[in-house]
């Protein structure tokens, strides 16, 4: 980007430089006996006509520029809105885990504390068992499914 407003300050430069000596050239012509446009003013011309060309080449670059960027940002942008849900998701799933293998841990606690002869204790355990493979089968569903979402655009381009 730097590399292009260098080149539209020299180009801007340039017309300036340009257009004081198109100013100056009708002066010059009418001291030197108003014969008309001089050859040095033609040349300016000329000059001018390809600075106007090449400013419009650089601002045609610029704006391709631009929406190459714009295309790339709104990617990421995309990427980071996708991978956001993805990271929210997995930590509803932790938290989920982490408050099943507590239950767990306080319902086996109940079962030792009664010896094992309570059948409230022990179905408690059993539930509590029973969520969190429930939570870790769901971890792994989610993680199956960002590892799938990594995977479908390659499989896309190979075919």
């Amino acid at each position: 980007m730097n590399e292009i407003a260098e080149l539209e300050r020299r180009i801007t430069a340039a017309l300036d430089r340009i257009a004081r000596a198109m100013e100056d050239a009708p002066r010059a012509g009418a001291a030197a006996g108003g014969a008309g446009p001089s050859a040095g003013a033609e040349e300016l011309e000329q000059q001018l006509e390809a600075e106007r060309a090449a400013n419009a080449q650089l601002t045609e670059r610029v704006r391709a520029i631009k929406e190459k960027q714009e295309t790339i940002v709104a990617g990421l942008e995309k990427s980071v809105r996708r991978l956001t849900e993805e990271l929210e998701a997995a930590q509803a799933e932790l938290h989920r885990q982490k408050r099943a293998a507590q239950d767990l841990i306080e319902a086996n606690r109940a079962l030792e504390e009664t010896g094992g002869g309570d059948a409230w204790a022990i179905n408690r355990a059993m539930l509590a068992e029973l969520e969190a493979l429930r939570a870790a089968r769901s971890a792994e569903r989610a993680e199956l499914a960002g590892i799938l979402a990594e995977l479908k655009p390659l499989i896309g381009e190979v075919a």
